[in-house]
């Protein structure tokens, strides 16, 4: 008869750990099907026209998700259904707008229904000026089109989906500070044509290590099937897209704040959720597909500048 297990064995929280671990096996393995098709994001690049139209209904998107406070989770997966479609659909005819327009209304009513308790009409969902408006049964039949181009899978991997298992694995750290972290930090990353190329479990594994603080920690921790040199590729750009792009990250170096390298989740994650920052290149398409050279940007010092000559116009001194 086998010794009965000793009084500080917590077999539920082996078990449950067991659970876990093969939960993340399977959702790792499954992360392919519900990926865009291989040469999307090589597509999106040699595109400029079609990589900016994306950017603009990406933000659209993410405006009305944030007006109905919608689910982190809820905005990733309805970016997931619209890139899934297009690279699907690479004959598309973007020159108008509207069906990118019409796209993003059908994938984030469709992403609403999977994540949301409450969601809004057909009609409510398109608000804070959308550049088209349709009827709602032409969003229905564009909504159908849309699941059935992807095979009816619509119940798509995530990062979110690793968050839970990713942050308890790190005892040292507080559970609800790098979860929410980590979720901006995962945020941060939604209109960049550069994340396409990174698994879900990856930008997941990237964003927990970064949040937590721990950029050169082993990221097999997590779990075994991560791919570590994919992790540290993603966590790398995380910060640099993160910084390169966001005016307040360079005004926080300005100041003389950390390099890159340096800088902490802290300063990360207030880079990140900058709504001014921008995925698109120095120089933006035009309707035609022309390049157009738009405003340079400035130095730190040249912003602080011109902030504070705003502000004078703005407020002039009294006579």
């Amino acid at each position: 008869m086998p010794p009965p297990p000793s009084p500080t064995t917590n077999l539920p929280n082996v078990a449950a750990a067991a659970v876990d671990d093969c939960a993340l096996s399977t959702l790792v393995h499954s992360e392919p099907r519900h990926s865009p098709c291989p040469g999307y994001p090589r597509r999106l690049l040699d595109c400029p026209v079609d990589a900016a139209a994306r950017q603009d209904f990406i933000n659209w998107i993410l405006r009305v998700h944030s007006h109905y406070n919608f689910k982190p989770a809820t905005a990733f997966l309805c970016v997931n259904y619209f890139d899934r479609f297009l690279s699907r659909h690479d004959t598309l005819d973007m020159g108008e707008g509207w069906p990118f327009q019409l796209l993003s209304v059908a994938c984030l009513s469709i992403a609403a229904k999977i994540e949301e308790v409450a969601v809004p009409s057909l009609r409510d969902l398109q608000v804070l000026e959308p550049k088209f408006v349709f009827e709602p049964g032409t969003v229905q039949r564009m909504e159908v089109m849309v699941m059935a181009s992807l095979g009816w899978s619509m119940r798509a991997v995530t990062p979110f989906d690793y968050l839970h298992c990713f942050v308890t694995k790190l005892s040292t750290v507080s559970y609800s500070n790098v979860f929410s972290d980590s979720s901006d930090l995962i945020m941060g990353t939604i209109r960049a044509v550069d994340f396409l190329g990174f698994s879900p479990s990856s930008i997941a594994a990237a964003a927990v290590l970064l949040a937590a603080g721990e950029r050169c920690g082993d990221p097999s921790a997590l779990h075994r099937s991560i791919n570590k040199e994919m992790v540290r590729s993603c966590l790398q750009l995380m910060e640099e897209y993160v910084v390169d792009t966001c005016p307040l990250a360079r005004l926080r170096v300005a100041a003389g704040e950390p390099e890159t390298g340096q800088l902490s989740p802290v300063g990360v994650l207030d880079a990140a959720a900058c709504r001014s920052c921008s995925t698109r290149s120095e120089v933006a398409p035009t309707p035609s597909g022309e390049r157009r050279n738009k405003r340079p940007r400035l130095s730190a010092e040249e912003e602080v500048e011109e902030e504070e000559e705003r502000r004078d116009r703005e407020d002039p001194e009294p006579p």
